[in-house]
């Protein structure tokens, strides 16, 4: 009789915190659409800003209580607004943001199909060859990267369908994946995630589904499929795993965190619950008419639910992170408790 791993049928996350305000500079997001947990309770937001007020795109710097540190990689240096920077050291449509084992930040850009290397305390330290195209190698609109143990970088090609492996100087070492929607198969492709086994977690965005690889890039499971039922998703953007093997879905377009068991099966589903954050809290405190104009407003209790949550992640703690753009903030949860059925035989 063979005994199988027991099986996660209940998972419970509680809300915690919420970090950001809506800000062009200084302590506040414009439109995070993703972030990275560092040392030291730091984490790095990509704030994607628009193509109405580009100075606001960079990467702002900011404890998990919401101490503000610092920002680097602005997106404009001395133009004016509606102008990008081009620079080396700037950013125009920042996608993700992942960090290597020495702590260096590395920023994946779909404008310009670039991959920039920063120092942990925002120090442009390089960037990887400049690379366009579908060849070996080459990268049509970069979106999720992440690292595995071995310190490679994994790179979601999003327009060439596919993921494709790296050093961590850029060199090109192997992909998997190919546009369609069979198993194996990729549809414009956004967030990625490896699990602490190697796994390659990689949300397929067009065909609304998480598919799991190994580390080789072979298919071994998918979850989630077109819809806005139970289980299902709509367009999604991030995925992330946790030490237990849960998995959590940014699902986009159904404004909601989906998370699913370590077999892909549907376990719970999160709406939002966001509070006022510190930051907001501040500039409320510092205009008071500010405070009156929020108790006339209808329609506040929406104010607690996600909207288009474009980044998850979740870190040693089992602290979960999500990102929502339009909101200009991160709600932070905390997991509480999994209940398991079996073992199975």
């Amino acid at each position: 009789m063979v005994t199988t791993p027991a099986r996660i049928s209940h998972v419970q996350l509680q809300y915690s915190h919420t970090i950001g305000r809506g800000e062009q500079f200084g302590p506040g997001f414009t439109y995070p659409i993703h972030l990275a947990r560092g040392e030291d309770d730091l984490i790095y937001v990509v704030c994607r800003s628009s193509e109405y007020r580009p100075e606001g795109t960079r990467i702002t710097v900011c404890t998990t209580d919401e101490e503000y540190v610092n920002a680097f990689a602005r997106g404009v240096a001395q133009q004016g607004p509606h102008e990008y920077n081009f620079e080396d050291g700037s950013l125009v449509w920042p996608t993700c943001v992942a960090i290597a084992s020495n702590g260096d930040v590395f920023i994946a850009d779909e404008w310009i199909n670039r991959i920039s290397i920063f120092s942990r305390d925002g120090e442009y330290l390089g960037k990887w060859e400049e690379r366009t195209g579908s060849g070996d190698g080459e990268l049509s609109h970069p979106s999720g990267i992440a690292f595995d143990a071995d310190d490679n970088v994994y790179v979601v090609d999003s327009h060439n369908h596919r993921v494709q492996k790296f050093t961590r100087d850029g060199q090109y070492l192997s992909q998997f994946g190919s546009l369609g929607d069979g198993d194996g198969e990729l549809n414009m492709p956004w967030g990625i995630d490896i699990d602490n086994q190697g796994n390659i977690f990689v949300a397929d965005w067009r065909n609304d589904r998480i598919q799991k690889f190994d580390s080789a890039g072979r298919f071994l499971m998918k979850c989630g499929s077109s819809g806005d039922g139970e289980g299902q998703l709509n367009r999604p953007t991030d995925v992330a795993v946790d030490n237990d093997g849960i998995i959590y879905v940014a699902d986009w377009l159904n404004n909601r965190l989906v998370i699913f068991d370590p077999d892909g099966n549907y376990a719970a589903t999160k709406t939002g619950d966001a509070g006022i954050s510190k930051w907001a809290k501040d500039k409320l405190d510092a205009n008071p008419e500010m405070w009156g104009e929020r108790e006339r407003a209808q329609g506040l209790e929406r104010e607690k639910d996600f909207w288009a949550p474009s980044g998850v992640v979740v870190d040693d703690t089992n602290t979960v992170y999500v990102c929502e753009g339009p909101r200009n903030r991160i709600q932070v949860y905390r997991k509480q408790t999994a209940t398991f059925m079996g073992p199975r035989l």
